[in-house]
Formats: structure tokens, C-alpha cells, sequence
């Protein structure tokens, strides 16, 4: 009669333990590290609101007349767009443009489509024509706080901004060459160069009253003194 063979105690193998171990060392996957909760901290005021309370809204009361606060003009937002005819031609420099416009913006554009048809320029209701995105409130004062202070001294053969690109109801156009005065775009990593549209909307009636304004902000208009930030006006 065969001798019954004998069981293996503790499990000292992989064939006779437990499943997941080997002798008496697990080799279990260490457990996720959980996700960071909110910040214990609220985020700092933007530079350019606080100079707008301290300095700028004080300063257009007196220089205007205004009575109150909400008559002060003020910036609402910021658009920035980029119109893009052969996105659908050419869909990789139309993803490279989105890309970069979403590096420069912090957040994903809106695609924009054509509404109507054109014949003439090959044109379909509903094609992609281009890409923008709208700043508000804390995002839209570091964008501008960056552009006044990064992007503008970089832009090639700088002679002023253009005082009377205003539209009549205090909103004001400015256009780029290229994406490449962001120091966040990476010079070696485009392969498109592409313009971009910057309006500023403000709550002002006057062309003549958002000028001032933006002029107090530190926009360095042609032919007109330029504001420090962080300073009252001498």
C-alpha cells in the first residue's frame, strides 16, 4: 500500500500557499496614494486687482466724475481667438493651435463654426474656421498681468500700442504675430506659426473713458505716459 505524501506546511511554495504569496512575503501592489484635497489656503489676489482697487478706480472717480463704483468702468473679460481657414486641410496645425492657445489661456477653447455657406471661399455651414477663449475674473487678471509685463516687451520693433483701436462702446482689439511672445510656448515644439486676436471688454461708455482706463492699467499706448503698476499716478 502506497504511503500518502505528506502536506506542506505553511505554504512554503507558490504551488502550495496562499495565492499572492510566496513563504510568508506578500507581493500584493502597494495601494493607490489618494488624491490631494482642496487648498487649505485661498489663492492670493491677483497683482493688477488690487492696483485697479487701490489706485485706478480712485483715480477715474476723481479725473470724471463718477459717483459710485458700479459707474467706474472696469474690465469684464478678455477674449482671445485665432481665426484658422485650413483647419480642416489641415487638422494637425489646427490641433497644434488649439493646443498652444490652451497653453497661453489656461483652459480648453471653444471651437468655432462657420454659420453660413460661402461659396466663393469653399465654405460650409459648420466647418471649423478657428478657436477662442474667454478670461474672466482671476484667470482673466493674470493673463493680462502676464501680457503687460511678459509679452508685450518681447513683441519685435515695439513702438507703442495703436490709442485708437476702440470700437465705439469701450472695447478694445489688439492683434499678435505669433504665439511665440508667450514664454510658455516652446520655440523647438512649433511647427505653426500662427497670429492671434486679443479684445478687451470693459464697462465703459466712452472710447475716451476706457483709454484712461486701460492707460492706468499699464497699457503702453503710442504718444501717451505709461502707468507703473503698483503706483499712483505722479
Amino acid at each position: 500500500m502506497a504511503k500518502g505524501k505528506s502536506k506542506s506546511k505553511g505554504g512554503g511554495g507558490a504551488k502550495g500557499g496562499r495565492p499572492g504569496t510566496v513563504g510568508k512575503i506578500s507581493w500584493k501592489a502597494t495601494p493607490k496614494k489618494k488624491k490631494s484635497g482642496p487648498p487649505t489656503e485661498p489663492a492670493p489676489t491677483p497683482r493688477l486687482k488690487l492696483h485697479y482697487e487701490q489706485f485706478v478706480k480712485p483715480q477715474l472717480k476723481e479725473r470724471f466724475g463718477f459717483a459710485n463704483d458700479i459707474g467706474t468702468p472696469r474690465i469684464t473679460k478678455i477674449v482671445v481667438s485665432m481665426g484658422i481657414g485650413d483647419a480642416n486641410e489641415n487638422p494637425k496645425k489646427f490641433e497644434q493651435l488649439l493646443g498652444d492657445l490652451e497653453t497661453v489661456t489656461g483652459q480648453r477653447p471653444q471651437v468655432t463654426r462657420a454659420r453660413i455657406s460661402v461659396a466663393n471661399f469653399k465654405l460650409r455651414e459648420g466647418m471649423v474656421v478657428g478657436c477662442r477663449s474667454t478670461l474672466r475674473r482671476n484667470r482673466m487678471w493674470e493673463f493680462l498681468d502676464r501680457l503687460l509685463t511678459l509679452v508685450i516687451p518681447r513683441m519685435r520693433d515695439f513702438r507703442g500700442l495703436n490709442p485708437k483701436s476702440f470700437d465705439g462702446r469701450g472695447n478694445y482689439a489688439m492683434g499678435l504675430q505669433d504665439q511665440l511672445v508667450f514664454p510658455e510656448i516652446k520655440a523647438d515644439k512649433v511647427e505653426y506659426q500662427h497670429g492671434m486676436n486679443i479684445v478687451v471688454c470693459t464697462t465703459a461708455r466712452t472710447d475716451e473713458h476706457a483709454r484712461e482706463l486701460l492707460r492706468l492699467m499699464g497699457f503702453p499706448f503710442r504718444n501717451h505716459p505709461v502707468q507703473v503698476i503698483g503706483k499712483k499716478e505722479a
